[in-house]
């Protein structure tokens, strides 16, 4: 079984002494977020094929990778680094100190033990299309052979997205859109060629309509493969993605929606900030569930 942890919530960046102590513990508890009773994930190394962390900050992660490390399994850091300006990201960590972090990965770990997560694009005023290439070619730069994968989306505007962005549009005097179709092709378009410059590929994560864009392919955020890669032996899993056209492995989630407090305010699992603080405040690091059951 591989462990996603996790696309619900930054674990490494908020949640590592809790992740240790589940490893510890060898299971964690998980509430279900369409309701319905919680379940139960074992983590013990016997049950892991591999985990994926999902994170904009490893800095306060790294001792967690270790011990991961010195089990036996695999793991893959999907880290998510954007540049974009504080109106849109609040409190993430700088983009230099990400890319350092991501070369201490490549170190230590190797090429295929990271991706990239440029992640989602986002068309506001502050960050228009030309925006995106010239900072996408800085940040592909400055990544270079520190990981093959670039995965990328066009932002979705998920009800609780578009309530956040206008919220912040207000208070900072900005505006956003969603973009056409053919302008969307032609943005991917243009930083699939400056990735491949850089030596990565970019993958599209979940969005078939853009799929026949020259230079994309779809993203297997979940991935077997490379789990195989870092691990040095065949992992098996079957594709179980989340979504129509997910292409992901199968694999359970120990993360909790609205527990990130890092602001973002284009992030599809934080429907409001201040929850997200409350809740992080309130997390035990010593209990079972990341954040228990509501009631």
């Amino acid at each position: 079984m591989i462990v996603s942890a996790s696309y619900r919530t930054d674990i490494p960046a908020f949640y590592g002494r809790w992740f240790l102590n589940r490893l510890a513990a060898g299971y964690a508890r998980v509430a279900n977020p369409y309701g319905g009773p919680p379940g139960r994930v074992e983590l013990t190394p016997g049950a892991v094929d591999g985990f994926v962390f999902w994170t904009r900050n490893l800095g306060p992660f790294f001792d967690a990778l270790d011990v991961v490390d010195g089990q036996g399994v695999p793991f893959v850091a999907q880290m998510t680094v954007t540049g974009y300006p504080r109106a849109l990201e609040r409190s993430t960590i700088g983009w230099e100190e990400a890319v350092a972090q991501l070369r201490r990965v490549r170190d230590r770990w190797g090429p295929r033990a990271a991706v990239w997560r440029y992640d989602p694009v986002v068309l506001t005023t502050l960050t228009p299309p030309d925006w995106h290439r010239e900072t996408f070619a800085r940040l592909a730069g400055a990544l270079r052979g520190l990981t093959d994968e670039v995965t990328v989306s066009v932002m979705q505007p998920y009800r609780k997205t578009a309530r956040n962005l206008d919220a912040a549009a207000r208070a900072a005097g900005f505006a956003w859109r969603t973009p056409e179709e053919g302008e969307a092709k032609a943005l991917l378009s243009d930083l699939a060629g400056i990735a491949a410059e850089h030596g990565m590929a970019l993958t599209l994560c979940t969005q078939p309509a853009l799929l026949d864009t020259p230079g994309v392919a779809p993203a297997r955020c979940v991935d077997a493969a490379r789990l195989s890669d870092v691990a040095g032996a065949p992992l098996k899993a079957r594709t179980k993605g989340n979504r129509p056209g997910c292409l992901c492995a199968e694999s359970r989630d120990i993360g909790a929606y609205d527990t990130c407090p890092h602001g973002c305010v284009y992030c599809y699992a934080v429907s409001s900030r201040a929850t997200a603080r409350t809740r992080f405040q309130a997390h035990d690091p010593e209990g079972e569930f990341l954040f228990g059951p509501k009631g």
